[in-house]
């Protein structure tokens, strides 16, 4: 990127998917110093997310947003990046030092038969980061050779959808920073994405033995989605992140986090409810 002055020294293009990211975005920027080659994709900025994302020499585009899988794969198929290996990341995601180098090792020694990483983050609130809370490590796919692996839908966010080669596990986290702007905005944002999910896990559930699967990617979705049809689960959510996984040792964060998880459940429940009425 311009404007740094630190010298390239990571093979690895970086694509940041954003809307009225003014906030988030700086902090994300700041730490992407190794790579010289960083591209935004916008889906409609009103704010100063642009001027900012300009400041810093990035190479912008724009499409509008339907949905995260959508988005990632259009980068995929329209932005011209410099270097074989793509890295994804969101305007609240900033990379640690161990992450950056753990990065450049896996891409300098992966044998060619490897697509893709999953990648892992640390959940910070309020400077505390909520290992037990938020069932650490969660798998993100976000690290890709070009060409060898796009993105499939499900629920509110992604998966991996068609990959040519094997997918292996980055285990050194980045930060993540998801209730940067608010609790009003993180509730407005979550009552969204539990539509996409109640959706998701009543039209797109997947067979009931996924839930034995030792791959999270395909394990985890059945499991939300079998889940979801419990009575009680949005308690029994909150039981065991605040209580069985010691949660409550991370304190007043790791209770508003449970809190909310266990709300956010509630919600995917009754709107599951509704369409299942047919009133969704």
């Amino acid at each position: 990127m311009a404007n740094n002055g630190f010298q390239v020294h990571v093979p690895v293009s970086v694509i940041i998917l954003t809307k009225n990211e003014e906030q988030d975005l700086p902090m994300c920027l700041a730490a992407l110093s190794w790579t010289d080659d960083v591209h935004l994709l916008d889906s409609g900025s009103e704010d100063k997310t642009i001027e900012i994302a300009e400041s810093y020499g990035l190479k912008i585009s724009y499409n509008p947003f339907e949905s995260f899988g959508k988005q990632r794969n259009y980068a995929l198929d329209n932005i011209e990046v410099k270097h074989d290996w793509i890295l994804f990341l969101d305007a609240d995601e900033v990379c640690t030092p161990e992450f950056i180098n753990a990065v450049k090792n896996e891409v300098t020694d992966s044998p060619e038969d490897v697509a893709s990483k999953y990648c892992c983050w640390k959940m910070m609130l309020e400077d505390t980061w909520l290992k037990r809370c938020d069932s650490f490590p969660k798998w993100q796919f976000r690290l890709l050779r070009k060409g060898r692996a796009n993105f499939t839908d499900f629920g509110h966010g992604q998966k991996e959808g068609e990959v040519q080669g094997k997918i292996e596990y980055l285990k050194e986290p980045y930060l993540h920073y998801s209730f940067s702007k608010g609790w009003t905005q993180w509730i407005a944002r979550h009552n969204k994405y539990s539509s996409d999910e109640a959706r998701d896990r009543l039209n797109k559930k997947p067979p009931f033995k996924n839930i034995f699967s030792s791959n999270t990617s395909v394990r985890n979705p059945a499991l939300k989605s079998w889940v979801s049809g419990m009575p009680g689960w949005p308690l029994m959510r909150f039981v065991y992140s605040y209580i069985l996984k010691f949660g409550f040792l991370e304190g007043a964060p790791g209770f508003i986090i449970c809190a909310n998880m266990a709300y956010y459940e509630f919600l995917i429940q009754i709107k599951i409810r509704e369409l299942k009425k047919g009133k969704g």
